[in-house]
């Protein structure tokens, strides 16, 4: 086990987080971590939460988790969609998503944090795509705080 990696489920420190734009954001990440970004629940859940404007947040989404596959040196743990609370990894991507506009040091930060390596600068400008691509399409993904 890479160093950072926790080993199961069973510690799940966060709660699910506020606001239905980063519901929808978890639930669509673990769509398609879990199925594949191809995933038809995850494409319905965008249909109905932005209507006609959905491909581009889908296939933002779809870059995001591609880049962060292929950048991870370590395995990301994503929590089942039926899952009432979030891992810590999934806790650092909400954070490091709702920081990545608004102070993208900081995110660069968590996102290295999160992959395990410094080479973290297309997963931080996937990110930033899809935070900007949901504001303005009115399911802005809000700062996730502590607690």
């Amino acid at each position: 086990m890479a160093h950072g990696e926790t080993s199961s489920l069973d510690d799940l420190p966060r709660p699910m987080p506020s606001g239905y734009g980063n519901r929808l954001f978890l639930f669509v990440m673990r769509r398609m971590a879990s199925a594949g970004v191809n995933d038809a629940h995850a494409a319905n859940a965008m249909l109905g939460a932005f209507g006609r404007s959905y491909r581009r947040p889908l296939v933002l989404m779809r870059a995001m988790m591609l880049e962060l596959a292929r950048a991870s040196s370590r395995k990301i743990l994503v929590a089942p969609c039926c899952c009432a609370r979030m891992t810590a990894d999934e806790a650092l991507m909400m954070q490091a998503t709702g920081d990545a506009l608004s102070d993208p040091s900081a995110a660069y930060a968590q996102v290295s944090r999160l992959l395990g390596n410094d080479h973290a600068l297309g997963a931080l400008t996937c990110l930033q795509a899809v935070a900007q691509a949901h504001a303005d399409l009115g399911r802005p993904l809000e700062l996730y705080g502590e607690g």
